[in-house]
């Protein structure tokens, strides 16, 4: 209790330095998970399960890719417990660590050729821990950014922890683009570990900044009450099962988008459609570093007229163009791939995804928020992402190489998320601290306002 009370008689913290040091944090983070999503599609294959054909290995790489998202839902029921509990802060702080570690143990890990099945065992597990560290760190930078932040903008603050998604993804795919041109066979021998290697020393600079953080006023409000709960997830789940389901399935557009263009694309225009590699990787850093800037836009856009209109037209886009975005792909024409993926990842992942996260946080009060945001969240991702790859490569293996199949797939993915935050009740205007209840319905029918339609 006194820790929080302590906090309540603090200075005000500046919200913008919070939504700073979130952003910071999550682009690490993503760093890290991105960059083995990168390696999947280049080079694990070859280098971890070199006995199987080249599909086959490949594959068995997007397989250990999505081993994280597996463990996400873990990762999300310990931290929702813990920053329920004892604070968003001891979640961030602990997160970043293991996603740290378990990125530099995988960039000097023995290859199959060294240590035999050993390899492919390890590899896993790093990619479990991978997956536990992200799992906690979602919805413990999102909630110190929106509870931070002032009235009237929790998008525009929200939207930061989510630009780190494209920023790690930038990061990953220009460090990449740079150890992928070493001549001969230095990528394939070496080359690859640089990246992996490089995040510890950006996990130890995150690190400095999350240690100064302060929790949120709303959360040492509670925990000054008394008020905390001893079982929040199972709580979140007792009460809000409808807000559960509707946001597990607003994030298929956003989630399902990403992966396809940053994961399966760049395998399958580099062995399909025979586009050299620097290609793909040049139209996703061009998409990524628009996004940095469409991201606080759409949050901020969500602030003035409301998230339902923003998110629904990024949806709504993604279902109308996912079909032309592989068409523009198909042509193998560089300029056309770059136009394909900057349009999908700024009219269909940017609207989507930057409001979600205030989206969200609005839809749980502050006693369980931190468990039905990451809970929800996570479970998500595991459902949508980690098949993503291997789901399009069966597609795509099933249709004869034609990608319509792989088209349909994320247009369902975007009219899933569409009809789920066509079912919710706008939530923009709702003061979160103000009472104990968000505007949601509970599964009993008593709350102070109906967020499912």
């Amino acid at each position: 209790m006194q820790a929080g009370e302590q906090q309540l008689g603090a200075a005000p913290v500046n919200p913008r330095k919070v939504a700073f040091a979130s952003f910071i944090g999550t682009t690490i983070e993503w760093y890290d998970f991105f960059i083995y999503g990168t390696a999947a599609a280049l080079v694990l294959g070859k280098l971890f399960f070199p006995t199987v054909s080249p599909t086959v290995g490949l594959i068995a790489s997007f397989a250990t890719f999505g081993v994280a998202f597996v463990a996400r839902p873990l990762g999300a029921i310990i931290a929702g417990h813990v920053g329920d509990r004892l604070g968003r802060k001891t979640v961030l702080v602990t997160s970043l660590m293991a996603m740290g570690i378990a990125t530099l143990l995988i960039g000097l890990l023995p290859t199959f050729d060294t240590i035999g099945i050993w390899a492919p065992i390890l590899l896993t597990a790093l990619r479990f821990v991978q997956g536990l560290g992200i799992g906690a760190e979602w919805a413990g930078a999102v909630l110190m950014a929106t509870e931070h932040a002032p009235p009237g903008k929790r998008g525009f603050y929200g939207s930061w922890p989510q630009i780190g998604v494209p920023a790690g993804s930038l990061l990953a795919t220009a460090t990449f683009a740079i150890v992928s041109s070493l001549a001969g066979d230095a990528f394939l021998t070496w080359g690859w570990r640089i990246p992996f290697i490089l995040s510890f020393a950006l996990v130890i600079i995150g690190l400095v900044i999350r240690l100064r953080l302060v929790e949120p006023p709303s959360f040492t409000a509670v925990q000054s009450r008394g008020e905390t709960v001893k079982q929040p997830v199972v709580e979140v789940m007792r009460r809000y099962p409808r807000n559960i389901l509707l946001a597990i399935g607003a994030r298929f557009s956003d989630t399902l988008i990403f992966y396809i263009v940053a994961v399966f694309v760049l395998s399958y225009a580099t062995t399909t459609l025979g586009v050299p590699r620097g290609v793909v990787l040049t139209g996703v850093v061009i998409g990524s570093a628009l996004e940095l800037v469409m991201m606080p836009l759409m949050g901020a856009l969500s602030d003035r007229v409301g998230r339902r209109p923003v998110f629904l037209a990024g949806a709504g886009f993604a279902v109308l163009f996912a079909y032309p975005f592989f068409l523009l792909v198909d042509t193998g024409t560089p300029v056309l791939i770059w136009t394909a993926i900057v349009l999908m990842l700024l009219g269909g992942h940017a609207p989507t995804f930057s409001t979600s996260a205030a989206l969200l946080s609005e839809m749980f009060p502050t006693r369980v928020r931190m468990s039905g945001s990451s809970v929800s969240y996570n479970i998500s991702s595991m459902l949508a992402a980690a098949p993503a790859p291997l789901i399009a490569t069966a597609l795509l293996g099933w249709a004869g190489g034609n990608s319509w199949p792989v088209a349909l797939y994320v247009a369902f993915g975007a009219a899933l998320a569409f009809a789920s935050v066509f079912a919710v009740h706008e939530t923009f205007r709702a003061d979160m601290d103000a009472t104990d209840e968000p505007a949601v319905t509970e599964s009993t029918g008593h709350a102070t306002a109906d967020v499912v339609r």
